[in-house]
């Protein structure tokens, strides 16, 4: 039988007909994920194990977070997206992403005191963290290594080059395609 396939099924599902699973809670941490095909047909559902990771898109541009998480998803990363620095550092312990990508200018909180704020606290200083900002300088570059950040891209940026970086910092397989 097919991975994803309903018993009884010969339908296979390939890892890009398939959907994460809902669970009671909001962002339980799982790489569950069944067949798009076979949604609503039965109860009972092989589950396929797929996933590369779990991303927290962090950008206040709605067009710029979209694109980010669009194109992490269809890479094969769980992502959750904030709207700011505050919404993030609300959001993270409970999401436990093993990657953070991080805008600089946001309002409210922006993206410095956010990446020098998720250093500090203990349960997320290990979380990996790719700013992506419009900031090109290397004053900004500087001031990036300095809190610890992972990786530094540049807007406008290739998105492949940020599903490299962000695939590399997961410790998810390279690509074929890398």
């Amino acid at each position: 039988m097919g991975a994803g396939a309903i018993a009884g099924q010969t339908q296979a599902c390939a890892a890009e007909d398939t959907v994460p699973v809902p669970t009671s809670r909001k962002y339980l941490r799982t790489r569950d994920r069944i067949c798009a095909h076979h949604l609503g047909e039965a109860d009972s559902l092989t589950r396929v194990t797929q996933g590369l990771g779990r991303v927290l898109v962090v950008d206040d541009d709605e067009v710029i977070r979209q694109l980010i998480a669009v194109n992490l998803t269809l890479e094969g990363f769980d992502v959750v997206t904030a709207v700011d620095g505050r919404d993030c550092l609300e959001k993270v312990v409970e999401v436990s992403p093993d990657v953070i990508t991080l805008d600089v200018m946001m309002p409210r909180l922006d993206g410095w005191v956010t990446a020098t704020q998720l250093r500090r606290n203990p349960e997320t200083a290990g979380i990996k963290v790719v700013l992506i900002t419009a900031r090109a300088q290397e004053d900004d570059r500087h001031r990036g290594r300095q809190i610890g950040v992972d990786a530094y891209l540049t807007k406008p940026f290739d998105p492949a080059e940020m599903i490299r970086v962000v695939r590399e910092l997961a410790g998810a397989p390279t690509s074929a395609f890398d």
